[in-house]
């Protein structure tokens, strides 16, 4: 098997067939990151240890050991017993990765890098998926590759805009250039070149524009005066300099034709330059348009995207804050309308800003009953999930479909409803009534062309029937939700039919702490010790995340661990209100069966009786089977 490693985005693997290899935990992958850094070098297992943990614990070194051995085993299954490695090999005091240079996307970058090939350079930048070694962003040996990569794929951006223009393709190269200097605005090289492809374009107002810009941002930012290169380019702008202009293609057969994707991509250019110069850059119908803008980039710009509106989202918020009109505020706290289908957040501390704002707006808000006044409940509501669900948020998401019902507004009524699926977790067995939440978004996004909220009604129907035991619905819905993602350009859908047909299989969702959503992590390892328990196999220890307190009893008890285990079970509180509800508490269960805890048997039979006719699998992707199972035992 032909292996493939990533590290221009969160560290990945793939097999030869492009499909992910499961690296089970942070620290696998960070031993795996940490080798590919080192560019085929060894790295020392001391070294390895150090970079791993800021207080090294006790067997710190045998723990590397372990890492690299399900590494080797995840990398090259068909390796016989005893048979040296091949890629992860040991040699003197450590471990070196012997890859292929064209098989690690880092390294193949930088041998891209110099190339003049415009279709090879834009081929090149394709293979980021995210900064690099965007996982281990905080740790301290990641630091000075990571900058490196940064400041080469910088280069090769610009590189690439001189290599379009070179070709005649100056309206190309605007789109990329544009949103370059944008992100890095210190750039005086991007700055340029953006100002040249406009002026090749017949876009000499527009090019002028863009050097005061830079010129504006230099001074007022850094106090620095434009670069020669800058204000001779402006001088010769303004002389229309001939040569400026490249010498003209000789085309035979009349003007060529634009591709689609060269039109899409003149028509963004054109649009958002237009955009820049005509509307005042403190003006609110910036904030509204920016709030459109996040919610596209995050609903179809996969991981990476999801994040970069989260980010953004906050500043736009404060943006509105700032400007004292509480109507701007309203509307840009609720526009973002972005589907959620998991009910433990990404970001709590963001959810929480996100959550006081939208209270605030309320408060300003004197007009009860109004469009506004909806989707900030319906906001509180989608916000306020899992441990951070209280009354109120329930109340909230209630009043918000009341008032959605209202008013002639489809989208806003599926917002609505989104918010109070997300409060439909407060106890187990609520599964029939998730599934009436479902069925009603899908048939309302299907008479008014509403297709990220017809995808997330079939995404709840598979969790709903999932834990009804009708899976063969659930695979149409699988099937339904995986047809509209592919036609919507809606990525991260696949990351939860895929899951389900894991689940659905008997197996193991894979890689789920790599799909860029944060609330997904420690999923994968939950689901091993899942199927494990299912089993009748001893648990093994995992990077289980947010649930380590829940498999740690069952992982002492492996171990011969009684004692801790005991301690551990008496210390575990209840499941917070999500998806996971059922599946914790049998979890539970099974660990208080073991021990023969009889007063947490008593509580796992209270909070399960209510789903006594369901199966512990709401989320979709993880099952421990029939919950009667449990409350007969």
């Amino acid at each position: 098997m032909r292996v493939s490693f990533g590290v221009l985005g969160p560290v990945m693997a793939w097999d030869d067939r492009g499909e992910p290899i499961a690296l089970k935990g942070p620290r696998h992958r960070a031993v795996l990151a940490r080798l590919i850094a080192a560019r085929g070098r060894v790295v020392p297992v001391g070294d390895l240890v150090t970079d791993l943990w800021v207080a090294p614990p006790d067997g710190a070194t045998s723990a590397v050991r372990t890492f690299v051995a399900a590494l080797r085993r995840a990398i090259e299954p068909d390796r016989p017993p005893r048979a040296p490695a091949r890629l992860l090999v040991t040699e003197g005091p450590g471990y070196a990765l012997r890859a292929d240079p064209a098989t690690v996307d880092a390294w193949r970058f930088e041998d891209t890098a110099p190339s003049d090939d415009s279709a090879v350079l834009a081929a090149a930048l394709s293979w980021w998926r995210g900064p690099a070694y965007a996982d281990f962003a905080g740790d301290p040996w990641t630091g000075a590759e990571r900058s490196r990569l940064a400041e080469l794929r910088l280069a090769v951006v610009e590189r690439l805009a001189e290599a379009r223009m070179a070709a005649g393709d100056a309206a190309g190269a605007i789109p990329d250039l544009d949103a370059h200097v944008t992100e890095h605005p210190w750039r005086e090289q991007g700055w340029r070149l953006l100002a040249l492809a406009l002026y090749r374009t017949g876009r000499q107002a527009d090019a002028l524009d863009v050097l005061r810009r830079a010129r504006d941002l230099l001074a007022g930012r850094l106090g620095l005066d434009p670069g020669p290169e800058l204000r001779r380019l402006e001088t010769d702008i303004l002389r229309q300099s001939a040569h400026l202009s490249p010498e003209p293609r000789r085309e035979t057969g009349g003007a060529p034709k634009q591709s689609p994707a060269e039109a899409a991509n003149q028509v963004w250019a054109e649009a958002s330059a237009d955009y820049h110069r005509i509307m005042a850059a403190g003006a609110g119908a910036r904030l509204d348009s920016t709030v459109g803008l996040l919610r596209t980039l995050a609903v179809t710009g996969g991981g990476g995207g999801l994040a970069a509106a989260r980010r953004h989202r906050t500043a736009a918020i404060a943006a509105a804050e700032e400007l004292n009109d509480p109507d701007l505020t309203a509307r840009v706290i609720g526009a973002y309308d972005v589907p959620a289908i998991w009910t433990r957040s990404d970001d709590p501390a963001q959810a929480a800003a996100v959550v006081a704002a939208a209270r605030r707006a309320l408060r300003q808000d004197r007009n009860a009953g109004t469009p506004t006044r909806a989707r900030l409940m319906a906001t509180i509501a989608v916000e306020c999930r899992g441990e951070a669900a209280t009354w109120d948020s329930r109340a909230a998401a209630e009043v918000a479909v009341g008032l959605a019902r209202n008013f002639d507004d489809p989208a806003l009524l599926a917002f609505a409803l989104n918010g109070l699926f997300m409060q439909t977790v407060h106890r187990a067995g609520l599964a029939n009534e998730r599934d009436r939440i479902g069925a009603e978004l899908v048939d309302l996004s299907a008479r008014h062309g509403l297709a990220p909220s017809a995808v997330l009604g079939h995404l709840i129907r598979i969790q709903a029937c999932s834990a009804l035991g009708d899976f063969p619905a659930a695979d149409q819905h699988a099937a339904s939700a995986d047809a509209l993602a592919g036609q919507h350009e809606l990525p991260l859908v696949a990351v939860f039919t895929a899951g389900y047909r894991a689940m659905r299989a008997g197996g193991i969702p894979a890689d789920l702490d790599e799909s860029g959503m944060p609330g997904l992590a420690g999923l994968t390892a939950l689901a091993g010790l899942a199927r494990r328990k299912r089993l009748g196999l001893p648990a093994v220890r995992d990077d289980f995340g947010p649930y380590e307190i829940w498999a740690l009893p069952h992982v002492h008890l492996a171990e011969g661990k009684v004692d801790q285990a005991r301690q551990a079970l008496r210390d575990l509180p209840a499941p917070p209100p999500d998806l996971l509800t059922e599946a914790l508490w049998c979890l539970t269960a099974h660990a208080a069966r073991q021990l023969d805890d009889q007063a947490t048997l008593r509580r796992a039979r209270e909070a399960l009786r209510p789903a006594a006719a369901e199966i512990a699998a709401g989320s979709g992707l993880i099952s421990l089977g029939p919950v009667a199972d449990y409350l007969d035992r």
